[in-house]
């Protein structure tokens, strides 16, 4: 939950989001994917690059690198630029990446061999920063690239093909998260704002994460899917448990939540059930943003 509310609270604080998405396009990548057991993310690029919030990643050290400004110079690549799209899964296998952008696949090529890697036709490899970070990649198409980091280096043929699963509903949000049961109960060793909410949703099926722009602020939403009726009555319940709780803390405390912490954000959380599903929302204010980016802005 809070790798998704990070990213999606970075996602929006230029609080202008401009949506490009085409869904069906984006379900038919998806059907590429490991996906099974594996936490999938969607970013739409192209709506923080409108949003001015790129343009803040910018300036970051991590950006200024000589390693990263030589690739830019020796492939034309520059993702603050020329990517559009990323639809990532984090899969025990490795991670696979379907990117939407602009790529000159000559010069990628020619990168790749210079830094020891190889291509055989479509197909470029490369050793990463450690033994089991192997990379591979090819162009889907002129406008895609399949990427996989990997212990196999030859992971990114996985994503040659589409896989027979349960269908998508592709949300409308620039920034979304689809987390499976297991990734949840792996997070019970996260950060303690967090714990008591992962525990509550472990006994869900899958859970999607997903933000929009709402106001100055974002409106981060939650949809867990649950098997009955009465495992997402008693979900409902624990949340809103679990929220009481922390507003009580709060309040023991003699603090007010505060909108611009971690804190204040999930004391702000709203619960319902409908069917198996139980919805959440988390209304996001602008200060928390600013905190994020370090008072960026």
């Amino acid at each position: 939950m809070l790798l998704c509310l990070a990213a999606i609270c970075a996602a929006v604080i230029g609080g202008v989001a401009v949506l490009r998405l085409n869904r069906a396009s984006t379900a038919s990548l998806f059907a590429r994917l490991p996906a099974d057991d594996a936490v999938v993310v969607y970013i739409d690029f192209h709506a923080l690059r409108n949003a001015g919030v790129l343009r803040l990643l910018g300036a970051s050290r991590m950006l200024q690198e000589p390693e990263y400004r030589s690739f830019i110079e020796q492939t034309g690549f520059d993702y603050l630029n020329d990517l559009d799209s990323a639809l990532v899964s984090f899969h025990s296998s490795g991670t696979y990446f379907l990117l939407r952008g602009r790529f000159d696949w000559k010069n990628l090529a020619e990168y790749t061999v210079n830094q020891g890697g190889s291509c055989y036709n479509t197909l470029c490899k490369i050793n990463g920063s450690t033994p089991e970070r192997k990379i591979s990649y090819f162009p889907l198409q002129p406008g895609i690239m399949a990427l996989a980091v990997s212990q196999d280096d030859s992971a990114v043929t996985r994503l040659e093909e589409r896989r027979p699963r349960r269908k998508i509903e592709i949300p409308a949000e620039p920034v979304w998260s689809l987390i499976p049961a297991g990734a949840i109960r792996d997070n019970a060793n996260g950060p303690a704002g967090t714990r008591a909410f992962a525990r509550a949703l472990e006994g869900s099926d899958a859970v999607l994460f997903a933000a929009g722009l709402e106001g100055q602020g974002i409106l981060l939403r939650m949809d867990a899917a649950c098997r009955t009726h009465a495992a997402a009555s008693a979900l409902t319940g624990q949340l809103r448990e679990v929220t009481a709780r922390l507003r009580d803390l709060l309040a023991r405390e003699n603090q007010a939540p505060n909108a611009s912490d971690l804190s204040g954000v999930l004391a702000a959380g709203a619960f319902e059930q409908k069917e198996l599903h139980v919805l959440g929302r988390w209304p996001v204010e602008r200060a928390f943003l600013q905190n994020l980016a370090g008072g960026a802005l």
